[in-house]
């Protein structure tokens, strides 16, 4: 396949915003997922590191999905006919709390495109920044990094695994059956046919099972981070991902403190010890 970078470069720049309110069912809804235990969140409750993701969703007709079930390409985000589409990591600054009842607006940029040749076939970076702000002004700045690439070539040589870190000093094993798949498909309004369509997961994309989505396995990191440091409270996390994780083994979350204790390395692991995602937390 041809890729017309120059033509995808033209949606450099621009530009969307979209409001939002931070309502308590949707905090309540992870929470369960998560299995985390507490009480049902109240107005004025601090929205916990990442959870912003369960608000400005993409919601669009049905009739407009794509066959991955993804929105069909264009619009805001560029065109880009590569098949596969993964969140590839990201950078985010925590300025101030986001808490429930909280009115909320997000200003979203093209930052750039880009386009290379990979081991797999093409690949086009898309990055995306976005600015999210309350009532006391901005609270979060992120940029979201989005990958396009190609279906591997049946003889193309497995991608060569890298091995995580052993010093953790937390770890906490994850069951990604497709009930946890599921909810945060829903909580996330995220129609990507890859994390509940063994059919499709299996068939069309040639994985080996549903892929658990990048920003859980981000969520579950800094899940990690609460429960082993409750009071600590994160100024920025930056992510990135190195190999998708599926439902057919668990998976371990992991994490080390600095010496300084102001940074937190964090990593997922795959049932055979490869590296699935490795983040950096800032305290503050």
């Amino acid at each position: 396949m041809t890729l017309d970078i120059a033509h995808l470069q033209e949606w450099t720049g621009r530009s969307e915003s979209r409001n939002d309110q931070v309502t308590p069912v949707p905090v309540a809804a992870l929470a369960a997922t998560l299995d985390l235990a507490g009480d049902s969140p109240r107005s004025g409750d601090t929205l916990s590191p990442l959870w912003h993701w369960l608000y400005f969703l993409p919601i669009s007709p049905r009739a407009e999905a794509g066959p991955d079930g993804h929105p069909r390409r264009g619009g805001f985000l560029p065109p880009v006919p590569l098949p596969r589409r993964m969140w590839a990591g990201g950078r985010l600054t925590f300025h101030q709390p986001l808490k429930v009842g909280d009115a909320i607006s997000r200003t979203s940029r093209i930052v750039s495109v880009d386009g290379k040749q990979g081991r797999s076939g093409s690949l086009v970076f898309v990055m995306v920044r976005h600015e999210i702000s309350n009532a006391a002004g901005l609270a979060i700045t992120e940029e979201h990094d989005i990958v396009y690439r190609d279906m591997p070539a049946p003889d193309a040589p497995p991608p060569q695994a890298v091995a995580a870190p052993q010093d953790a000093q937390w770890r906490r094993a994850i069951h990604p059956d497709p009930v946890l798949l599921f909810r945060y498909s829903a909580l996330t309004f995220n129609s990507h046919l890859i994390h509940y369509s063994r059919d499709y997961a299996t068939e069309v994309e040639g994985y080996p099972g549903l892929v658990v989505h990048g920003p859980l396995i981000a969520t579950l990191l800094l899940d990690l981070l609460r429960r082993e440091l409750p009071d600590a409270v994160v100024s920025g996390f930056n992510f990135r991902a190195a190999s998708p994780l599926f439902d057919t083994a668990d998976f371990q979350v992991c994490g080390k403190p600095s010496a300084d204790g102001k940074t937190v390395e964090l990593w997922a692991q795959n049932a055979a010890g490869g590296l699935a995602m490795s983040a950096i937390a800032m305290l503050a």
